[in-house]
């Protein structure tokens, strides 16, 4: 039995869940989100909790047991009190602002990078150096991160770049004026 998908998901007051053939629905004071699932596994709600079960222990039952137990977990968080991450810009001259829904970015390019904002998550800036990007999708928060880090990925030589805010960069000494 799957360790993940045995456990049951806890509805929080405020919470709405409506399961059909093919889709869940969780709706809840931040907003919505509707997520379909395969017919190898059976989703109920149970007074105020979700279980899921699978119909069958065949490889796939069992992978999408786990899967979607996680998916469900990770939309009634989100619709209840939502996700945020931190990303912090470390380099002489790097920096970054919010205008409408544009992240503008100096990472020491000759052009100032535009980061065009979703409108299903929102980017704020702590200061010039703090990126903080929230939503109620998971998936999309932890994309929109990730697609901030690539512009300019941490060096190990002085630490310059976009880093999560919890990440730790090993870094390397540099070259010896040893001959």
């Amino acid at each position: 039995m799957s360790r993940i998908g045995k456990l049951p998901i806890t509805i929080p007051a405020g919470v709405k869940v409506a399961v059909t053939a093919k889709e869940i629905t969780v709706e809840g004071p931040k907003g919505k989100l509707v997520q379909g699932y395969q017919p190898s596994v059976t989703i109920a709600v149970e007074g105020e909790q979700i279980v899921v079960t699978r119909k069958d222990d065949s490889k796939s039952s069992r992978s999408y047991h786990g899967l979607y137990r996680q998916l469900i977990q990770n939309m009634v968080i989100g619709v209840s009190t939502g996700f945020t991450r931190a990303l912090l810009i470390n380099g002489v001259g790097y920096r970054a602002e919010v205008k409408g829904n544009i992240l503008y970015l100096n990472l020491g390019f000759s052009n100032q990078i535009e980061f065009v904002i979703n409108e299903d998550i929102t980017i704020t800036c702590d200061g010039q150096t703090k990126v903080i990007v929230t939503g109620i999708d998971k998936q999309k928060v932890g994309q929109a991160c990730a697609e901030i880090r690539s512009l300019r990925p941490p060096e190990p030589y002085k630490g310059k770049g976009i880093k999560y805010e919890n990440e730790v960069i090993r870094r390397k000494i540099g070259k010896s004026g040893v001959k």
